[in-house]
């Protein structure tokens, strides 16, 4: 399962966000997209659950729910993010 994760902080790198979700099951890949010229966060990303089970699970436990000072808003996308 493909997930947008918004409202991530500025601070928040790929592994943070990973060992996130890993609490929910397996992650195959945790992005967080950073501007092209600076190199910084924008402030989202993408995870991808191995199964839709434990995607629905990470979203159902997350959405909403504070991560390094920001409240997460995450939302099941069908398309792979590569």
């Amino acid at each position: 399962m493909n997930i947008y994760v918004g409202n991530l902080s500025f601070q928040a790198e790929n592994n943070d966000v990973g060992d996130l979700f890993a609490a929910y099951g397996e992650v195959t890949s945790a992005r967080v997209i950073t501007d092209r010229d600076t190199g910084r966060a924008r402030g989202f990303g993408f995870v991808e659950m191995a199964s839709d089970e434990a995607g629905q699970k990470a979203i159902d436990g997350l959405n909403d729910q504070e991560f390094m000072g920001r409240n997460l808003s995450l939302i099941h996308i069908s398309e792979p993010t590569r």
